[in-house]
């Protein structure tokens, strides 16, 4: 079983796990709360109230800003007590970027109208993917909504960023060398409070269907 295969099933198990973990909670809890990441390996701590939250996950996304596709400062500040979903990504990809690409946009059908929803993809190839280039691509490639975000900026700042906050390559987390190339076909859903609240493979059909409804439930409840 190669590399990507392996992945995949891991994921799948993953999920499998935390379905069941979050039907027997729905069971003893008037709501179905999405557990919390703390940590690049990704296992789900599931939280009983906010006292309980503070004391437990000390995680979030780092404060960050880039220029996003019309040339405009955009970061976490534009972010905070909104829901987001992000991606890495990159317009030359021929790979898993435009498959991704074409999932997302079903996440974007969903939520375009929906101001406290936000996607953002950054670029990891920000040397070649300047905000033209960018705001080409998403003209091509998604229906434009002004919720969805293409970012670019410093290499070496979305890189870290996106392993040491957004833990976008779970299993490798803080060790990989900000000078190797990033490539994940992760999408990472994030809550309003900047902590992530979900992992999913962006070029799994099934998956995306899963983020839409974790999307849904974590705009009910939340704390």
């Amino acid at each position: 079983m190669d590399c990507l295969a392996q992945k995949t099933v891991q994921m799948f198990l993953k999920r499998f796990l935390i379905c069941n973990l979050l039907f027997i909670l729905s069971c003893n809890s008037p709501t179905n709360q999405l557990p919390y990441y703390n940590s690049p390996d990704f296992n789900p701590v599931f939280i009983k109230n906010s006292a309980q939250l503070e004391k437990t996950i000390t995680h979030k996304i780092e404060d960050f800003a880039f220029t996003d596709n019309n040339g405009n400062s955009f970061g976490s500040k534009d972010l905070r007590g909104k829901i987001h979903v992000a991606n890495f990504i990159f317009t030359s990809c021929t790979h898993i970027c435009p498959k991704m690409t074409t999932n997302m946009v079903e996440v974007e059908k969903k939520f375009q109208n929906n101001p406290n929803v936000n996607l953002v993809s950054f670029t990891v190839t920000p040397w070649l993917d300047s905000p033209e280039v960018l705001n080409r691509y998403k003209k091509e490639f998604t229906l434009n909504s002004e919720n969805w975000h293409f970012l670019t900026g410093d290499k070496k700042k979305i890189y870290s960023l996106a392993r040491k906050s957004y833990f976008a390559e779970e299993e490798i987390g803080f060790t990989k060398d900000s000078t190797d190339f990033l490539h994940t076909e992760h999408f990472l859903l994030v809550d309003t409070n900047l902590r992530i609240r979900g992992i999913y493979n962006g070029t799994l059909g099934l998956e995306i269907e899963q983020l839409i409804k974790d999307i849904y439930e974590l705009n009910k409840n939340s704390f």
